[in-house]
């Protein structure tokens, strides 16, 4: 099963659904900016992804800058809460393949779950 955590307005995120499309696959698509994401679901998609919270915030979103998101005393917990609450902050697409994840910048990561 496939899935994209897909932003129609991203170049990136349309540039990686296309290349997925191009190789045969028909993902899931979910407009993450219109039902956005709960925390539980987006702790997995770390997971999957092997990556921190931190790693994974839009760092030049002005909510980024509103939450004073860059102090490095918050927690992956306290994160994740800000993304759920804005989830402009979430870097995409994000692509996973049943257990694994990659995110799509640039879009030829997702070859690696081909």
């Amino acid at each position: 099963m496939w899935t994209i955590y897909h932003n129609p307005r991203c170049s990136k995120s349309r540039q990686t659904l296309q290349l997925l499309q191009d190789n045969g696959v028909e993902p899931e698509v979910v407009l993450y900016l219109e039902a956005p994401l709960s925390a539980a679901t987006l702790a997995g998609l770390l997971g999957k992804l092997g990556m921190g919270a931190r790693d994974l915030l839009r760092t030049g979103e002005d909510a980024y800058k509103e939450l004073q998101l860059k102090n490095t005393d918050l927690s992956d917990t306290q994160l994740i809460e800000a993304m759920v609450q804005h989830p402009k902050l979430i870097q995409r697409p994000i692509v996973v393949r049943d257990d694994r994840a990659v995110l799509g910048r640039p879009p030829e990561n997702v070859l690696e779950l081909l």
